[in-house]
């Protein structure tokens, strides 16, 4: 897994449990998006709205368990953002 994967996915985990929740990836991005998108973390198009995260947490959360993991979630953003 991409290290900027490992990067983003701490960024976006707000309670620091290990996973991210729905609610933690919609929040996340609306705040810190921009910031992370400015250092480059994340291309600028990959921001997008709260819809757009929602849509991003169903596609990765392969087990339908309404959590990522970092697996999960490593394997849709390296494929969505060609890492």
């Amino acid at each position: 897994m991409s290290d900027k994967a490992r990067t983003l996915f701490d960024a976006l985990d707000l309670d620091r449990d290990g996973t991210l929740t729905r609610t933690e990836v919609i929040n996340a991005l609306r705040s810190k998006g921009p910031t992370l998108a400015a250092r480059g973390v994340i291309p600028f198009w990959g921001v997008g709205t709260d819809d757009d995260a929602s849509a991003l947490f169903d596609e990765a959360d392969m087990n339908g368990d309404r959590v990522l993991s970092f697996e999960e979630f490593a394997t849709l953003v390296n494929r969505r953002f060609g890492w």
